[in-house]
Protein backbone atom coordinates (compact mmCIF):
# COMPACT_ATOMS: atom_id res chain seq x y z
CA UNK A 1 0.00 0.00 0.00
CA UNK A 2 1.64 3.40 -0.79
CA UNK A 3 1.46 6.57 1.33
CA UNK A 4 -1.33 8.05 -0.56
CA UNK A 5 -3.71 5.08 -0.44
CA UNK A 6 -2.75 4.93 3.53
CA UNK A 7 -3.78 8.28 3.71
CA UNK A 8 -6.64 8.06 1.79
CA UNK A 9 -7.46 5.12 4.10
CA UNK A 10 -6.18 6.78 7.54
CA UNK A 11 -9.41 9.30 6.69
CA UNK A 12 -11.45 6.59 5.88
CA UNK A 13 -11.09 4.74 9.08
CA UNK A 14 -11.58 8.12 10.73
CA UNK A 15 -14.41 8.36 9.69
CA UNK A 16 -15.66 5.26 10.65
CA UNK A 17 -14.33 5.43 13.65
CA UNK A 18 -15.68 8.73 14.93
CA UNK A 19 -19.37 7.79 13.82
CA UNK A 20 -18.77 5.14 15.87
CA UNK A 21 -18.40 6.61 18.71
CA UNK A 22 -21.20 9.25 17.56
CA UNK A 23 -23.65 6.36 17.61
CA UNK A 24 -22.43 5.07 21.04
CA UNK A 25 -22.40 8.59 23.13
CA UNK A 26 -25.21 8.86 25.43
CA UNK A 27 -24.27 12.84 25.57
CA UNK A 28 -26.20 14.32 22.54
CA UNK A 29 -23.91 17.46 22.46
CA UNK A 30 -20.99 15.39 22.45
CA UNK A 31 -22.80 12.83 20.26
CA UNK A 32 -23.04 16.11 17.78
CA UNK A 33 -19.51 16.88 17.98
CA UNK A 34 -18.16 13.61 16.90
CA UNK A 35 -20.71 13.78 13.64
CA UNK A 36 -18.90 16.78 13.32
CA UNK A 37 -15.84 15.16 13.16
CA UNK A 38 -16.94 12.33 11.06
CA UNK A 39 -18.40 14.35 8.70
CA UNK A 40 -15.01 16.31 8.07
CA UNK A 41 -13.46 13.40 7.68
CA UNK A 42 -15.51 11.70 5.27
CA UNK A 43 -15.20 15.14 3.21
CA UNK A 44 -11.36 14.81 3.20
CA UNK A 45 -11.79 11.15 2.12
CA UNK A 46 -14.31 11.78 -1.20
CA UNK A 47 -10.91 14.74 -2.25
CA UNK A 48 -8.82 12.66 -2.00
CA UNK A 49 -10.43 9.96 -3.89
CA UNK A 50 -11.59 12.53 -6.43
CA UNK A 51 -8.23 13.54 -6.96
CA UNK A 52 -7.13 10.64 -7.97
CA UNK A 53 -10.28 9.39 -9.72
CA UNK A 54 -11.29 6.16 -7.52
CA UNK A 55 -14.56 5.52 -7.54
CA UNK A 56 -16.67 7.51 -4.26
CA UNK A 57 -19.14 4.90 -4.64
CA UNK A 58 -20.16 2.18 -3.08
CA UNK A 59 -17.86 4.34 -0.75
CA UNK A 60 -14.89 2.25 0.46
CA UNK A 61 -14.64 -0.11 3.81
CA UNK A 62 -12.72 0.73 6.86
CA UNK A 63 -9.59 -1.37 7.30
CA UNK A 64 -8.83 -4.49 9.57
CA UNK A 65 -7.49 -2.36 11.93
CA UNK A 66 -10.76 0.14 12.26
CA UNK A 67 -12.84 -3.12 12.53
CA UNK A 68 -10.46 -4.60 15.48
CA UNK A 69 -11.01 -1.27 17.07
CA UNK A 70 -14.46 -1.38 17.16
CA UNK A 71 -14.60 -4.80 18.62
CA UNK A 72 -12.43 -3.92 21.75
CA UNK A 73 -15.17 -0.84 21.95
CA UNK A 74 -18.19 -3.64 22.22
CA UNK A 75 -15.54 -5.51 24.59
CA UNK A 76 -14.21 -2.48 26.91
CA UNK A 77 -16.30 0.16 26.06
CA UNK A 78 -16.32 2.79 23.13
CA UNK A 79 -14.20 5.10 25.56
CA UNK A 80 -11.20 2.82 24.29
CA UNK A 81 -11.28 4.12 20.83
CA UNK A 82 -11.83 7.38 21.84
CA UNK A 83 -8.70 7.32 23.84
CA UNK A 84 -6.48 5.10 21.10
CA UNK A 85 -7.93 8.00 18.43
CA UNK A 86 -6.26 10.57 20.55
CA UNK A 87 -3.65 9.25 21.52
CA UNK A 88 -2.60 8.11 17.82
CA UNK A 89 -3.59 11.67 16.14
CA UNK A 90 -0.10 13.31 15.94
CA UNK A 91 1.69 10.05 14.25
CA UNK A 92 -1.40 9.79 11.44
CA UNK A 93 -1.15 13.29 10.92
CA UNK A 94 2.23 13.28 9.95
CA UNK A 95 1.20 10.97 6.36
CA UNK A 96 -1.40 13.00 5.77
CA UNK A 97 0.13 16.28 5.93
CA UNK A 98 3.11 15.52 3.81
CA UNK A 99 0.98 14.06 1.08
CA UNK A 100 -1.74 17.14 1.05
CA UNK A 101 1.71 19.51 0.75
CA UNK A 102 2.72 17.58 -1.90
CA UNK A 103 -0.41 17.71 -3.67
CA UNK A 104 -0.70 21.07 -3.08
CA UNK A 105 2.30 22.90 -1.86
CA UNK A 106 0.50 26.81 -0.70
CA UNK A 107 -2.33 25.14 0.68
CA UNK A 108 -2.67 24.08 4.18
CA UNK A 109 -5.56 22.04 5.85
CA UNK A 110 -7.45 22.06 9.35
CA UNK A 111 -6.55 18.74 9.63
CA UNK A 112 -3.01 19.28 8.99
CA UNK A 113 -2.73 19.38 12.69
CA UNK A 114 -3.41 16.50 15.37
CA UNK A 115 -7.67 15.72 14.71
CA UNK A 116 -7.35 16.43 18.42
CA UNK A 117 -7.05 19.92 17.88
CA UNK A 118 -10.28 20.51 15.81
CA UNK A 119 -12.08 18.43 18.69
CA UNK A 120 -10.96 20.91 21.13
CA UNK A 121 -12.09 23.94 18.50
CA UNK A 122 -15.27 22.22 17.69
CA UNK A 123 -15.70 21.96 21.83
CA UNK A 124 -14.78 25.28 22.63
CA UNK A 125 -17.21 26.80 19.85
CA UNK A 126 -20.06 24.69 20.66
CA UNK A 127 -21.64 26.64 23.42
CA UNK A 128 -24.31 23.77 24.55
CA UNK A 129 -21.82 21.86 25.76
CA UNK A 130 -21.79 21.60 29.72
CA UNK A 131 -18.76 22.90 31.60
CA UNK A 132 -18.94 19.03 33.63
CA UNK A 133 -19.13 17.44 29.93
CA UNK A 134 -16.32 19.25 28.86
CA UNK A 135 -14.25 17.99 31.57
CA UNK A 136 -15.90 14.46 31.23
CA UNK A 137 -14.53 14.03 27.46
CA UNK A 138 -11.13 16.10 28.07
CA UNK A 139 -10.36 13.40 30.96
CA UNK A 140 -11.58 10.69 28.84
CA UNK A 141 -9.06 11.45 26.05
CA UNK A 142 -6.44 11.64 28.26
CA UNK A 143 -6.91 8.85 30.46
CA UNK A 144 -8.41 5.91 28.77
CA UNK A 145 -8.20 3.79 25.66
CA UNK A 146 -4.19 4.69 24.56
CA UNK A 147 -2.71 4.30 27.43
CA UNK A 148 -4.64 1.17 28.83
CA UNK A 149 -4.01 -0.71 25.74
CA UNK A 150 -0.55 0.56 25.12
CA UNK A 151 0.27 -0.75 29.15
CA UNK A 152 -1.71 -4.25 28.55
CA UNK A 153 0.54 -4.53 24.68
CA UNK A 154 3.70 -3.43 26.62
CA UNK A 155 3.45 -5.66 29.45
CA UNK A 156 2.91 -8.57 27.94
CA UNK A 157 5.57 -8.05 24.90
CA UNK A 158 8.06 -7.65 28.11
CA UNK A 159 7.12 -10.86 29.78
CA UNK A 160 7.20 -13.00 26.34
CA UNK A 161 9.95 -11.81 25.48
CA UNK A 162 12.28 -11.83 28.94
CA UNK A 163 10.88 -14.96 30.41
CA UNK A 164 11.40 -16.33 26.20
CA UNK A 165 15.03 -15.26 26.19
CA UNK A 166 15.64 -16.85 29.59
CA UNK A 167 13.82 -20.22 28.79
CA UNK A 168 16.34 -20.37 25.88
CA UNK A 169 19.37 -19.77 27.45
CA UNK A 170 18.81 -22.80 30.70
CA UNK A 171 17.60 -24.87 27.39
CA UNK A 172 20.92 -24.76 25.73
CA UNK A 173 22.85 -24.44 29.07
CA UNK A 174 21.16 -27.77 30.28
CA UNK A 175 19.12 -31.21 28.96
CA UNK A 176 16.69 -31.20 31.47
CA UNK A 177 13.12 -29.84 31.16
CA UNK A 178 13.03 -29.61 35.27
CA UNK A 179 15.66 -26.66 35.47
CA UNK A 180 14.12 -25.27 32.37
CA UNK A 181 10.68 -25.05 33.58
CA UNK A 182 12.46 -24.00 37.59
CA UNK A 183 13.89 -21.12 35.82
CA UNK A 184 10.99 -20.39 33.23
CA UNK A 185 8.28 -20.20 36.37
CA UNK A 186 11.06 -18.02 39.10
CA UNK A 187 11.64 -15.91 35.75
CA UNK A 188 7.77 -15.23 35.22
CA UNK A 189 7.32 -14.63 38.79
CA UNK A 190 10.51 -12.61 39.49
CA UNK A 191 9.73 -10.29 36.60
CA UNK A 192 5.97 -9.78 37.15
CA UNK A 193 6.64 -9.24 40.88
CA UNK A 194 9.01 -6.55 40.09
CA UNK A 195 7.02 -5.20 37.59
CA UNK A 196 3.64 -4.99 40.21
CA UNK A 197 5.94 -3.34 42.46
CA UNK A 198 7.93 -0.87 40.22
CA UNK A 199 4.41 -0.11 39.24
CA UNK A 200 3.08 0.40 42.84
CA UNK A 201 5.68 2.02 43.63
CA UNK A 202 5.47 4.90 40.53
CA UNK A 203 1.82 5.05 41.29
CA UNK A 204 2.13 5.99 45.02
CA UNK A 205 5.48 7.96 45.02
CA UNK A 206 3.28 10.36 41.92
CA UNK A 207 0.23 10.36 44.58
CA UNK A 208 2.45 11.35 47.81
CA UNK A 209 4.18 14.18 45.51
CA UNK A 210 1.01 15.60 44.07
CA UNK A 211 -0.67 15.32 47.50
CA UNK A 212 2.23 16.93 48.93
CA UNK A 213 2.39 19.98 46.43
CA UNK A 214 -1.86 20.63 46.78
CA UNK A 215 -0.83 20.62 51.08
CA UNK A 216 1.33 23.25 50.17
CA UNK A 217 -1.06 25.10 47.89
CA UNK A 218 -3.77 25.11 50.61
CA UNK A 219 -1.32 26.28 53.16
CA UNK A 220 -0.42 29.18 50.62
CA UNK A 221 -4.23 29.81 50.32
CA UNK A 222 -4.73 30.00 53.92
CA UNK A 223 -1.94 32.15 55.24
CA UNK A 224 -1.84 34.59 51.86
CA UNK A 225 -5.22 34.66 50.52
CA UNK A 226 -4.41 38.33 48.91
CA UNK A 227 -1.58 37.05 47.06
CA UNK A 228 -3.66 33.71 45.99
CA UNK A 229 -6.12 35.67 44.94
CA UNK A 230 -3.97 38.10 42.58
CA UNK A 231 -2.53 34.64 41.25
CA UNK A 232 -6.09 34.00 40.05
CA UNK A 233 -6.80 36.95 38.36
CA UNK A 234 -3.50 36.55 36.50
CA UNK A 235 -4.73 33.00 35.66
CA UNK A 236 -7.93 34.63 34.35
CA UNK A 237 -6.02 37.61 32.28
CA UNK A 238 -3.66 34.65 30.94
CA UNK A 239 -6.66 33.59 29.23
CA UNK A 240 -7.78 36.72 27.62
CA UNK A 241 -10.35 38.05 30.06
CA UNK A 242 -10.43 41.96 31.15
CA UNK A 243 -8.46 42.85 33.90
CA UNK A 244 -11.08 44.47 35.86
CA UNK A 245 -13.52 41.19 35.01
CA UNK A 246 -10.86 38.92 35.79
CA UNK A 247 -9.92 40.65 38.95
CA UNK A 248 -13.85 40.39 39.80
CA UNK A 249 -13.59 36.89 39.25
CA UNK A 250 -10.84 36.36 41.47
CA UNK A 251 -12.28 37.79 44.31
CA UNK A 252 -15.25 35.22 43.84
CA UNK A 253 -13.59 32.60 43.92
CA UNK A 254 -11.57 33.23 46.76
CA UNK A 255 -14.93 33.24 49.10
CA UNK A 256 -15.04 29.63 48.35
CA UNK A 257 -11.16 28.46 49.19
CA UNK A 258 -11.99 24.65 48.45
CA UNK A 259 -12.71 25.86 44.87
CA UNK A 260 -10.20 28.19 44.79
CA UNK A 261 -7.84 25.54 45.82
CA UNK A 262 -9.01 23.27 42.90
CA UNK A 263 -8.33 25.81 40.11
CA UNK A 264 -4.58 27.09 41.25
CA UNK A 265 -4.04 23.29 41.82
CA UNK A 266 -4.91 22.57 38.39
CA UNK A 267 -3.87 25.75 36.55
CA UNK A 268 -0.59 26.54 38.65
CA UNK A 269 0.33 23.02 39.43
CA UNK A 270 -0.80 21.06 36.38
CA UNK A 271 -2.87 18.49 38.68
CA UNK A 272 -6.15 16.96 38.09
CA UNK A 273 -7.18 15.75 41.17
CA UNK A 274 -9.66 13.37 39.58
CA UNK A 275 -6.56 11.20 38.23
CA UNK A 276 -5.26 10.68 42.19
CA UNK A 277 -7.78 8.43 42.92
CA UNK A 278 -6.44 5.53 40.73
CA UNK A 279 -5.14 2.33 42.74
CA UNK A 280 -2.17 1.84 43.46
CA UNK A 281 -2.45 -1.93 44.20
CA UNK A 282 -5.15 -2.12 41.32
CA UNK A 283 -1.98 -1.28 38.69
CA UNK A 284 -0.10 -3.34 40.54
CA UNK A 285 -2.33 -6.42 40.03
CA UNK A 286 -2.54 -5.53 36.29
CA UNK A 287 0.80 -5.60 35.61
CA UNK A 288 1.55 -8.64 37.05
CA UNK A 289 -0.98 -10.27 35.05
CA UNK A 290 -0.43 -8.81 31.98
CA UNK A 291 3.67 -10.10 32.48
CA UNK A 292 2.96 -13.35 33.77
CA UNK A 293 0.78 -13.95 30.61
CA UNK A 294 3.52 -12.68 28.40
CA UNK A 295 5.91 -14.92 30.57
CA UNK A 296 3.83 -18.11 30.57
CA UNK A 297 3.77 -18.25 26.81
CA UNK A 298 7.44 -19.81 26.34
CA UNK A 299 6.94 -22.33 29.58
CA UNK A 300 4.12 -23.66 28.41
CA UNK A 301 5.77 -26.40 25.60
CA UNK A 302 7.69 -27.81 28.37
CA UNK A 303 5.16 -29.12 30.92
CA UNK A 304 4.12 -31.71 27.57
CA UNK A 305 7.38 -32.11 25.72
CA UNK A 306 10.90 -32.29 26.42
CA UNK A 307 14.56 -31.78 24.85
CA UNK A 308 14.82 -30.38 21.48
CA UNK A 309 11.34 -31.14 20.37
CA UNK A 310 10.24 -28.90 23.72
CA UNK A 311 12.82 -26.01 22.35
CA UNK A 312 10.96 -25.86 19.02
CA UNK A 313 7.29 -26.15 20.21
CA UNK A 314 8.21 -23.28 22.77
CA UNK A 315 10.10 -21.21 19.74
CA UNK A 316 6.94 -21.53 17.65
CA UNK A 317 4.62 -20.43 20.55
CA UNK A 318 6.55 -17.90 21.45
CA UNK A 319 7.08 -16.68 17.78
CA UNK A 320 3.16 -17.18 17.37
CA UNK A 321 2.96 -14.76 20.23
CA UNK A 322 5.08 -12.12 19.34
CA UNK A 323 3.30 -11.47 16.24
CA UNK A 324 0.45 -11.27 17.79
CA UNK A 325 2.30 -8.52 20.16
CA UNK A 326 3.42 -6.85 17.07
CA UNK A 327 0.34 -6.67 15.17
CA UNK A 328 -1.04 -5.28 18.54
CA UNK A 329 0.91 -2.08 18.27
CA UNK A 330 -0.34 -1.83 14.72
CA UNK A 331 -3.14 0.47 16.84
CA UNK A 332 -1.33 2.44 17.70
CA UNK A 333 1.32 3.20 15.19
CA UNK A 334 -0.74 2.70 11.61
CA UNK A 335 1.92 0.50 10.09
CA UNK A 336 1.55 -3.14 8.52
CA UNK A 337 0.58 -5.67 10.58
CA UNK A 338 2.72 -8.10 8.69
CA UNK A 339 5.58 -5.73 9.26
CA UNK A 340 5.53 -4.78 12.59
CA UNK A 341 4.74 -8.43 13.56
CA UNK A 342 7.34 -9.89 11.33
CA UNK A 343 9.50 -7.19 13.08
CA UNK A 344 8.89 -8.44 16.56
CA UNK A 345 8.93 -11.58 15.69
CA UNK A 346 12.61 -10.99 14.20
CA UNK A 347 13.28 -9.39 17.24
CA UNK A 348 12.48 -11.67 19.71
CA UNK A 349 13.85 -14.56 18.06
CA UNK A 350 17.14 -13.12 17.91
CA UNK A 351 17.57 -12.26 21.83
CA UNK A 352 16.28 -15.57 22.12
CA UNK A 353 18.97 -17.04 19.91
CA UNK A 354 21.67 -15.24 21.48
CA UNK A 355 20.99 -16.48 25.21
CA UNK A 356 20.50 -20.18 23.90
CA UNK A 357 23.83 -19.73 22.03
CA UNK A 358 25.23 -18.34 25.30
CA UNK A 359 23.42 -20.71 27.42
CA UNK A 360 24.88 -23.82 25.00
CA UNK A 361 28.75 -22.70 25.34
CA UNK A 362 28.17 -22.04 29.24
CA UNK A 363 26.68 -25.90 29.73
CA UNK A 364 29.59 -27.65 27.88
CA UNK A 365 32.29 -25.68 29.57
CA UNK A 366 30.25 -26.89 32.83
CA UNK A 367 29.86 -30.15 31.64
CA UNK A 368 33.95 -30.06 30.60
Amino acid sequence: MNKLNKSIQTEIDAWYLYKLLADHESDADVAEIFRQMSEIEKSHALSFLHKYNIPAEPFPAPSARAKMLEWIGKVMGYDYILGVLMDTEKSLSNTILKTRKQLKPESSSVSDTAHVTILKNLLENQTKVSGSNLARFEKRHRSVGGNALRAAVLGGNDGLVSNFSLVMGIAGATSGNEEVLLAGMAGLLAGALSMALGEWISVKSSQELYENQMNLEMEELELNPEGEEKEIALIYMSKGIPQDQARFMAAEMIKDKSQAHLLLVKEELGINSEELKGSAMEAAVTSFLLFAIGAIIPVIPFFFVAGFNAVLASTLVSAIGLFIIGSAITLFTNKSILFSGMRQVVFGLAAAAITYGIGSIIGVQIAG
